[in-house]
């Protein structure tokens, strides 16, 4: 997940009479039902569509029910609230769609934990009932050298003490830059994994930038098995940036990486796209969820 906020909600409006409308109406709320059935449980992280989730959370909601997500990842807690709600009426909303909140993506203090912000994180989400709370980035000033993201993993296993007292699993989600060397080592590899605490830390692989960084989730999940119990699924375009994709039209081959889901330890795994080509959020989770049942589960 990265910063850019330019992305705008699409709403999609057709003008007919009130018997067609009625019948399309009829028509897309059957496709999709059908898009989810017998394939319970695809996921999305919100910040795909944070523009809509900003500008009118409750109707982004109930558009990315109405396209069959039931479990939801949140990037929207800030002072206790959710997406601008309080938990009890947040959790009510999301529940009176047919959704669940599953994950969320809240950051600890960047210049060193104060466990005390944290202890008020974990209150806040178990009044929501997530399994999870995810750290989502690291800043770059602190990915200088291999002594800082050591300080840094050490701070993530005081977090994950406290998450665990309130009932939440903590996590670590990854971009690229956790593969590119630094003092002569991997930081990916010889400092998160080596140094959390399985028994507190799980990890949720975005498959796509582990794929932009030149390595292979396959492999990753063979090497440390049960590891992984999220995923962050989008897809790569096949340009010359590689840029973000909907699941399923892209170079990723996400129906073979699926069948390693078992030994990754995945639970649950959530569509994200951290940006679009055309400023439409809504029709490239579509296209996700779409390929995603139809294709590759």
């Amino acid at each position: 997940m990265n910063n850019n906020q330019n992305r705008r909600v699409f709403l999609k409006t057709v003008a007919i009479g009130s018997l067609g409308a009625i019948a399309l109406a009829k028509a897309e709320y059957a496709s999709s039902a059908m898009v989810s059935k017998g394939k319970p449980g695809v996921g999305i992280q919100l910040y795909t569509v944070r523009d809509a989730m900003n500008s009118n959370t409750k109707d982004a909601l109930s558009q990315v029910a109405k396209l069959g997500y039931k479990n939801l990842e949140l990037a929207g807690y800030n002072n206790g609230k959710f997406y601008g709600m309080e938990p009890s009426e947040f959790k009510k909303v999301v529940e009176d769609l047919g959704m669940k909140v599953i994950s969320s993506h809240t950051g600890v203090e960047v210049k060193g934990v104060d466990t005390g912000n944290a202890r008020k994180m974990a209150e806040d989400h178990a009044k929501i009932g997530v399994k999870y709370c995810i750290q989502p980035w690291l800043v770059p000033e602190r990915r200088k050298t291999a002594d800082m993201y050591k300080q840094f993993v050490s701070e993530l296993n005081l977090v994950a003490e406290v998450m665990k007292k309130n009932g939440i699993q903590f996590g670590y989600h990854n971009h690229n830059f956790e593969f590119e060397p630094v003092d002569g080592i991997i930081p990916f590899y010889d400092i998160y994994m080596k140094n959390t605490d399985k028994d507190l830390i799980t990890y949720e692989l975005d498959i796509y930038w582990a794929t932009k960084a030149g390595q292979d989730p396959i492999e990753i999940f063979k090497k440390y098995p049960g590891r992984f119990q999220l995923w962050h699924v989008k897809d790569m375009e096949k340009s010359a940036d590689q840029f973000f994709a909907p699941v399923g039209t892209g170079s990723i081959d996400y129906k073979e990486i699926f069948k390693h889901k078992d030994i990754s330890g995945m639970k649950y795994f959530f569509v994200e796209q951290d940006a679009t080509r055309d400023n439409k959020p809504f029709d490239a989770i579509k296209t996700s969820i779409d390929n995603l049942n139809n294709k590759i589960l």
